[in-house]
């Protein structure tokens, strides 16, 4: 994982530690680790102790999982080339088609239409 820069900083509303998340999702913080690692949610270093944090927004407090459709859309925008920061600007970025942003379009259950924007952005 990359140190975050101030650009992705500002985009992204709030974060949460591997901790919180796992308290979230009543799982032990090596699980949580495992879906960074798996790719299943991006975790960059921020703050004075470069401690791991996860977008708030990747998480359902409501379900207490992660939110639906990310992992396909990471996945999707891995494969077409994407580091974690240009998935990171890229989710957090309002889109006026949308509208919002992709990762507001997901937790809104609109998982479909960022993935074809994904997909489009494969060509």
């Amino acid at each position: 994982m990359t140190e975050i820069d101030a650009k992705i900083d500002a985009l992204v509303p709030a974060w949460l530690t591997l901790p919180d998340i796992a308290e979230q999702l009543g799982v032990e913080v090596t699980r949580v680790r495992q879906l960074v690692k798996e790719g299943q949610l991006i975790a960059v270093r921020r703050g004075e102790n470069r401690a791991l944090h996860v977008p708030a927004a990747f998480i359902d407090g409501d379900e207490q999982k992660v939110v639906k459709g990310l992992t396909g859309t990471l996945t999707l925008l891995r494969d077409d080339g994407f580091s974690d920061e240009e998935m990171l600007e890229w989710l957090f970025t309002p889109d006026p088609s949308l509208p919002g942003t992709p990762a507001q379009a997901l937790s809104e259950n609109r998982g479909t239409e960022v993935k074809r924007r994904a997909q489009a952005l494969a060509v």
